[in-house]
C-alpha cells in the first residue's frame, strides 16, 4: 500500500514540476479600438453641439444639418477632412446653401471616428462606420 501511496506521490511530483518548465506558447494579442458611440456622443456634445444643435438640425442659413444630411453621407472621407481641417466657403446641404466657416477640430484619430460614427448613426443617416484608421489615413489631407 505504502508502495502505491509513494508511486502516486511521485507521478504527481513529477507532473506538477514537468508543468511549471514547459514553455507556454503565448500569441500576440492585437488590440482593435471599437467605437464607442457613448464617446462619440460626449464628443458631440463638447465639441459639436454649440454649431450644430443637438438634434442635429444645424442653425438656419447660419451652420449647416447634420440629420439625414446629403453632404454629410455622400462622402465619408470628406467628412473626416472637414473635421480635421475645418471648412471654409459655400456648400449646399439638403438643397440650401451656407457659407459658414467650421475650424479644424482638436481630436484624436479614435475621437473624431467616434463622433463621426455617432453622428452617422443619428438623426436618420445612413450608419457609416467611421474607424480611426480611416482618420490616420486622412490626416494631413487637404
Amino acid at each position: 500500500m505504502k508502495k502505491i501511496i509513494l508511486g502516486v506521490a511521485a507521478i504527481a511530483l513529477t507532473v506538477g514540476l514537468y508543468s511549471f518548465t514547459t514553455p507556454v506558447k503565448t500569441e500576440k494579442v492585437t488590440k482593435i479600438a471599437i467605437n464607442d458611440p457613448a464617446k462619440g456622443k460626449e464628443v458631440y456634445a463638447k465639441t459639436c453641439i454649440a454649431c450644430h444643435q443637438a438634434n442635429g438640425q444645424g442653425v438656419p442659413n447660419a451652420f449647416p444639418p447634420l440629420a439625414k444630411s446629403d453632404y454629410l453621407n455622400k462622402d465619408a472621407n470628406r467628412a473626416i477632412k472637414t473635421v480635421l481641417n475645418g471648412l471654409s466657403g459655400p456648400i449646399t446641404v439638403n438643397g440650401k446653401k451656407f457659407n459658414a466657416m467650421m475650424t479644424p477640430q482638436s481630436l484624436s484619430d479614435q475621437q473624431v471616428a467616434d463622433v463621426l460614427t455617432y453622428v452617422y448613426s443619428s438623426w436618420g443617416n445612413n450608419g457609416t462606420k467611421v474607424t480611426a484608421a480611416m482618420v490616420k489615413a486622412q490626416r494631413g489631407k487637404k
